[in-house]
């Protein structure tokens, strides 16, 4: 997948790494996590030979989450974890029109209020889902009642970032045609921007920053003068 000259650049190199080790880490957790818990998932443990194994591959992917969550905050938490009133809720109240047709939804800047809302709930929960987890894993001299919390605590944050996690994967595929891009090249055609974060494509013309495939040489060379 090459970028077609004039697509804008809305992800560097380093944010598809961490999004990608996000989401891979994630997933499997997911799907292992789901395999401990419930009788009818217990088939997931069959192609790595057993419970057992399903729960050393859960543990030690969880210890490779860590880091690409602490990545993930610190990559977009300026951007993405931080609500701007009035303008997103502005959006909230129209759903940003994604769920009824509206002829001038609110414009959002490089995230919109929903992807703030998952982001959020990713680096929360998921937060929720280290500590107690590792409290599982490792009880120590912890206070029983206080270990015997951390079971209902993950299991609640599956239950929120399980739901969030695919509708993510859908509007990042088929339910906004053109995203997948921004996570495979780093680059979304013109009349996405516009329509998915008109804001910042405004903001990044403005500061002479935009950064265009094919037309990358001729701003570097212009900002010479």
């Amino acid at each position: 997948m090459i970028p077609k000259k004039g697509m804008i650049k809305v992800s560097d190199v380093w944010e598809r790494i961490i999004h990608w080790w996000l989401a891979a880490t994630c997933l499997l957790l997911i799907v292992t996590g789901l395999g401990m818990m419930f009788h009818s998932f217990n088939f997931l443990a069959a192609p790595v030979g057993g419970l057992k194994n399903l729960k050393l591959i859960h543990n030690f992917t969880g210890l490779l989450f860590i880091p690409a969550l602490f990545f993930a905050v610190l990559t977009w938490w300026k951007e993405a974890g931080i609500f701007k009133f009035p303008e997103d809720l502005e959006w909230v109240k129209v759903a940003g029109g994604y769920l009824w047709h509206v002829d001038n939804p609110p414009e959002t800047g490089r995230y919109n209020p929903g992807q703030k809302a998952f982001f959020l709930a990713v680096a929360g929960f998921g937060g929720l889902m280290v500590i107690s987890g590792l409290i599982m894993w490792f009880p120590l001299s912890l206070p029983r009642i206080l270990v015997a919390w951390m079971y209902p605590l993950h299991a609640m944050g599956l239950l929120v970032i399980f739901p969030f996690f695919f509708i993510h994967l859908y509007l990042g595929t088929i339910g906004v045609p053109g995203s997948a891009p921004a996570i495979f090249t780093g680059y979304v055609t013109r009349s996405w921007c516009e329509k998915q974060c008109p804001k910042w494509l405004k903001e990044k013309e403005k500061e002479g920053t935009l950064e265009v495939f094919g037309e990358e040489k001729k701003a570097a060379h212009g900002g010479h003068h």
